[in-house]
């Protein structure tokens, strides 16, 4: 089965493209990639990989 993805651009990415991240969400699975680069690489996380992933990321 096939899931067409919804990009979401982060708010923390730069207006001039010089970081862009983007991030869709699936049932089971987090994707991230390069906004500059829609067909290039991606990462994908499972659930808990990105709770933790998010959680490490988080300034305090």
């Amino acid at each position: 089965m096939s899931v067409d993805l919804v990009w979401r651009k982060s708010s923390y990415s730069d207006d001039e493209g010089v970081a862009c991240v983007e991030v869709a969400t699936a049932p089971r699975t987090v994707h991230v990639r390069d906004s500059k680069q829609p067909d290039g690489p991606r990462i994908m996380f499972g659930a808990a990989a990105w709770a933790a992933f998010v959680t490490g990321t988080v300034r305090t």
